[in-house]
């Protein structure tokens, strides 16, 4: 925690040194919004899940496309893969934690989908497990990671990497991200 006044002021020049540094991948986010209105416009779904505090950034995503961001219009569909604890603890029980991501999407995806991962590491199995069994299945693969983007990088149609070494930050420029995510959606929404 910030001790005092200059660490506050510290922090929050980090943190903004990071979300600015996103102005480098712009044309990389720009392809990503392209790839998720592509497989809306077309009828796919989009998937996103992620641990922890991504979890909570990958249900923001999802419930604002189904829901609305700012501007009323008809739903998208999206489904969050860590919405369902009674599927998480199903699979984790039956299949092991690994697989609580990858199991859902075989059940639920067709090519054609999109899956937004989140992870601040790049290095969860569970993610990294569901972004290759993503693209086994021809589903668009775009992470949302962080530091190098660890192997998760490598699986994804659509790397969007942060780099930087502080989760809070990584985090931050996350939601900046699906922000701009919604954003590109509803700025031309998809009629499909």
């Amino acid at each position: 925690m910030p001790s005092d006044e200059n660490a506050i002021k510290s922090k929050i020049a980090r943190s903004a040194a990071v979300i600015a540094g996103l102005s480098e991948q712009s044309a990389e986010i720009h392809r990503a919004i392209g790839a998720i209105r592509s497989c809306l416009a077309a009828g796919g779904t989009l998937y996103t899940a992620g641990n922890g505090g991504s979890a909570a950034e990958a249900l923001h995503l999802a419930e604002e496309l189904i829901g609305k961001y700012k501007n009323p219009r008809r739903p998208l569909r999206a489904i969050c893969l860590n919405a369902d604890p009674t599927a998480l603890t199903c699979i984790a029980n039956d299949f092991g934690y690994d697989h609580v991501f990858a199991r859902q999407l075989e059940g639920l995806s067709r090519g054609g989908d999109c899956f937004v991962a989140f992870s601040t590491s790049g290095n969860s199995a569970n993610v990294r497990i569901a972004l290759e069994r993503a693209r086994a299945m021809k589903v668009t693969t775009i992470g949302l990671l962080g530091k190098t983007g660890g192997p998760c990088a490598h699986l994804c149609d659509h790397p969007l990497i942060v780099r930087a070494d502080e989760t809070e930050h990584i985090q931050e420029a996350h939601q900046v991200i699906l922000h701009l995510i919604l954003e590109g959606v509803e700025s031309n929404p998809p009629t499909h």
